[in-house]
């Protein structure tokens, strides 16, 4: 796996974005998206979303018991997803808590959404 920093989200370029469906992204929107994408693309990063996802927050302490995994691999796919921007953390004394941020799951949602009808024109 590649050591390269990832590139914190800025949730705000993706609104930019319409749904797939209606119309390709272009290259900047693509940038902005697909470190969200790769991030959870990780089964285990994936599985720590749905932990923190499922409840309001979650602390750290709570997480890690439940991977056959180092402290401090699963604090670099914690901020994996934190710079991915889809989750945020809080450190409170020793622990660090985090929660999901919604709005990434809402626009990455809208992203995917394929109910929507192209724009224009269709295939023959």
């Amino acid at each position: 796996m590649s050591k390269q920093a990832l590139p914190v989200v800025d949730l705000n370029a993706v609104a930019c974005c319409s749904p797939i469906a209606v119309r390709p992204m272009d290259v900047d929107q693509a940038a902005v998206v697909a470190p969200m994408f790769k991030a959870l693309g990780d089964p285990i990063r994936l599985r720590l979303m749905s932990m923190i996802a499922s409840v309001p927050e979650i602390c750290v302490c709570d997480l890690t018991p439940a991977f056959d995994l180092s402290g401090p691999t699963i604090s670099h796919h914690l901020k994996v997803l934190r710079e991915a921007g889809l989750v945020d953390s809080e450190r409170r004394g020793t622990w660090v808590w985090y929660r999901a941020k919604p709005e990434a799951f809402r626009q990455l949602g809208a992203l995917l959404e394929i109910s929507a009808t192209p724009a224009s024109g269709g295939t023959a």
